[in-house]
């Protein structure tokens, strides 16, 4: 299947099958970088526990005025905060979690424009794995830890990504000290408890602005010291003045020497 031109609503969740049987899903993240507003997610991970609370906010150049935070639940549901779910509070809507909520989530203001998106999974299980909702910078370091529902939290775990086993840490949590392009990808842990479900973390690479090429020189040395003598009559002066020295210096140790 070929997208000829993606736009920002073909972002999501996207899963095949066919006769030998069906693909595990895998997030696609469409980037925008004229888009008016943008959502921020507190706590900044993209799986939680049931009944735990994130809050979600809309910045517009610092002003969220005329914004409100929508979502489109696994029920396929397109629905607003404050509604069936949700509580507004200022600018920002602060959600207790429950499976059903699990979905998409973005801001819209009336006019019909849109943030970029963000994925929230709120497992069945008791595994969850903490990694960043919104999209890392390269070069930032990134902590994945893998939670458990009940105690101790800091079981050992096995970090996967696209499918494969990259790292076991007795710790519970794996650190990634400078994220590039290449650390991309659909995560997810699994440890004795349990295994969590995928999540996929975007990498995104700072723009650089381009340093002014340094002149080099091209010039061969006769040219470069006619250069020098015809700009400064004073440094040919000097030279002149400086040979006569020399040669009568030699001349004087020579008569000497006689």
């Amino acid at each position: 299947m070929t997208i000829p031109a993606v736009s920002k609503s073909d972002e999501g969740l996207y899963k095949c099958n066919n006769s030998e049987g069906e693909s595990p899903e895998s997030w696609m993240t469409v980037t925008d970088l004229s888009l008016p507003a943008s959502m921020s997610v507190s706590p900044d991970r993209s799986q939680f526990f049931e009944y735990e609370s994130v809050s979600l906010s809309c910045e517009d150049q610092g002003n969220s005025a005329g914004w409100r935070v929508v979502r489109n639940a696994e029920r396929g549901t397109l629905s607003e905060c404050n509604t069936d779910w949700g509580k507004q509070q200022g600018s920002s809507c602060i959600v207790s979690l429950k499976p059903s909520d699990s979905g998409v989530y973005w801001c819209e203001s009336g006019s019909g424009e849109h943030s970029n998106a963000v994925n929230i999974t709120v497992p069945d299980g008791a595994v969850i794995l903490e990694s960043p909702a919104l999209p890392v910078t390269e070069g930032d370091s990134v902590t994945l830890r893998c939670r458990y529902q009940g105690t101790p939290s800091d079981l050992t775990a096995d970090f996967y990504k696209d499918g494969s086993l990259i790292r076991t840490e007795t710790t519970g949590e794996m650190t990634i000290p400078s994220v590039s392009e290449s650390d991309e990808g659909l995560y997810k842990c699994s440890n004795s408890k349990g295994e969590s479900p995928e999540s996929w973390m975007t990498v995104t690479v700072p723009t650089s602005i381009p340093s002014p090429a340094v002149p080099v020189l091209s010039m061969s040395l006769p040219r470069l010291l006619c250069s020098l003598l015809v700009g400064s009559p004073y440094l040919l002066v000097t030279i002149i003045l400086l040979v006569k020295g020399c040669r009568s210096r030699a001349q004087g140790d020579r008569v000497e020497e006689e």
